[in-house]
């Protein structure tokens, strides 16, 4: 029973975990939608060059830091109790969060002050998200694990959409609301887990910490996930930084920490990431599967809300400055369709297995990625809210089953590593989707959006001298500005000393003119983005076949136990 009597103990677990990952995984989306509001309230001008780091480090620091740190927070979950991990998550994050909707500071000090505490509280979020899943896992039963896993997933990733609806509500009405909210459900989580969660896994002793182990991931992961977040800035005049020395330090560097991870893991006596769990066929298989999966969706998000706030919204009359929060509502297909099909997949895969639902749920979400990429830019909402609908589907039947093959498989012992693995594949996966998807969207645009903005500049009479400062603003700098829910072409126009007729100025920062000029060389680029999606959602689907049937860890392990005494007998 739980603390009180009252309930199961396991639905008391599943209820504040369920809680734990909704509120990770909202924080990790919510500063989306709100960035134009923040961006506002501090006083940040979108298109200055540096305030574009400030931008992506506000957005990824928190996702980085999860991926970093979720598998030694789930081996030292293993070793020091895994509820006492993710109660002390639960109190981190509602510290930072109190830290960052007090935040004192504008300007520059005021985003350093932001990012920092968001790295913190992505440090309480990858407590909870590291340990959660294996408190599920020693609660329930293995055929009910399905189900309870299902629910906590689509809490996972529903949240990650939540978060963009609640963000654009929140900062519409004051940007510090969002953090604040942070507080009051952190604060109800901590006091609740502190009350009413119990250690239930038996740990061992004598377990020793891999320090090595944990310093080489840890550092290689942040240094290789770091280049890619400064990897699609322009640098040296280039349009990206992939050229940049720090980038290219960061990217092989961070390759060679985590091959001599690797190599430590296969030499010490206890390591932190047993790799013979990849031994297990349902555990190489449903990792590998999960990270193309998060590969393939992870910066979709990102690429749907520039796509509606740069270009459809405004076409279809809405002001720059009210495109955040209607992307937001716009985008709650997505969220309904997973919400429908995460805890129906979940309680099926209890009894026919995970093959089915995962595998099936990726080759759905590869038709969904080519949909999106058949359909014109300034689409029919219906057919639009329809294959976003039905890439929700895809995702809600892929996850939860793929996580309990994977949480079934393992050892007793081993579940918070586990856990862990897997929310690194997941986290890791996506930051390096951001990556791949941004560089993909800006090499698009920088094809073509220069002549462009040339030409429809100079179709309205702008003086040649301006035109030409106005389309070497890096692509980069454009598309995160109508990510902001801001139209670049006036304050340009004024930096480049231009003065033109009413009608013209008019006309040149209207709904219309920017949006229409974005509306080919972003489809160049999103043609590309798509078609990788689709390729890696089919590439996984492959992999999720190699799974295997129905393997329940403990069931094997006790059914060879009594193969042995029978054939002793």
């Amino acid at each position: 029973m739980a603390g009180g009597g009252r309930i199961p103990y396991k639905w008391s677990v599943l209820t504040n975990t369920t809680m734990g990952m909704l509120m990770a995984t909202v924080n990790a989306s919510i500063l989306i939608i709100s960035l134009p509001a923040i961006f506002d309230g501090l006083k940040l001008d979108p298109l200055a060059p540096g305030n574009v780091s400030y931008l992506l480090w506000m957005l990824m620091g928190y996702m980085l830091v999860t991926a970093v740190l979720v598998v030694t927070l789930g081996r030292l979950g293993d070793m020091f109790g895994r509820v006492k991990i993710y109660n002390s998550g639960f109190a981190v994050f509602t510290v930072a969060s109190i830290a960052l909707a007090l935040v004192p500071f504008g300007g520059s000090a005021g985003a350093i002050w932001l990012i920092a505490f968001r790295v913190a509280q992505g440090v309480g979020g990858a407590m909870i998200m590291a340990n959660s899943t294996a408190i599920i896992t020693d609660a329930f039963p293995a055929r009910q694990r399905g189900t309870a896993l299902g629910v906590n997933q689509v809490a996972g990733l529903a949240g990650s959409f939540i978060g963009l609806v609640l963000g654009g509500v929140l900062s519409a009405w004051n940007w510090r609301a969002i953090f604040w909210v942070s507080v009051i459900v952190g604060a109800i989580g901590t006091f609740w887990a502190y009350k009413n969660l119990q250690e239930t896994a038996s740990r061992r002793p004598g377990v020793k910490v891999d320090w090595w182990g944990n310093l080489t991931l840890a550092v290689g992961l942040t240094a290789l996930l770091a280049a890619i977040t400064y990897g699609i800035q322009p640098y040296g005049g280039h349009t990206e930084g992939w050229t940049n020395p720090m980038v290219l330090t960061g990217l092989i560097g961070g390759a060679v920490l985590l091959g001599l991870f690797g190599f430590i893991e296969t030499r010490v006596e206890q390591p932190m990431f047993r790799l013979s769990l990849f031994k297990i066929q349902a555990v190489w298989a449903g990792n590998v599967a999960a990270l193309l999966n998060a590969i393939a969706r992870g910066g979709l998000q990102f690429m749907l809300i520039i796509w509606l706030q740069g270009i459809w919204l405004p076409l279809h009359g809405y002001s720059f400055e009210s495109t955040p929060l209607w992307a937001g509502i716009y985008l709650l297909p997505l969220t309904v369709g997973f919400v429908v099909a995460g805890p129906v997949s979940g309680f099926l895969s209890d009894r026919y297995g995970a093959k089915l639902f995962a595998t099936g749920g990726l080759v759905i979400m590869a038709f969904s990625f080519v949909g999106l990429l058949l359909i014109p830019i300034n689409f029919d909402y219906p057919v639009f809210a329809a294959l976003l609908f039905v890439n929700g589907v895809g995702s809600g039947l892929f996850s939860a089953p793929n996580t309990t093959a994977v949480m079934n498989a393992v050892p007793a012992d081993q579940r918070g590593v586990a856990s862990g693995i897997r929310a690194t594949f997941q986290n890791g996966g996506m930051v390096l989707s951001i990556g791949v998807f941004f560089s993909l969207l800006v090499a698009g645009l920088s094809s073509s959006l220069p002549g462009a903005l040339h030409s429809g500049l100079t179709a309205q009479g702008v003086p040649d001298q301006a035109v030409a400062a106005v389309a070497a603003v890096p692509p980069v700098s454009l598309m995160f500005a109508a990510f902001l829910g801001s139209n670049p072409i006036a304050s340009l126009l004024n930096a480049a000393g231009v003065h033109l007729p009413a009608a013209t100025v008019h006309t040149l920062t209207g709904k219309t003119f920017l949006p229409q000029l974005l509306t080919d060389p972003f489809h160049s680029g999103l043609t590309v983005v798509f078609t990788l999606a689709a390729v890696l959602a089919v590439v996984g689907a492959v992999v999720s076949l190699f799974r295997g049937g129905i393997y329940i860890h403990d069931e094997a392990a006790q059914q060879e136990k009594e193969d042995v005494e029978y054939e002793a007998a």
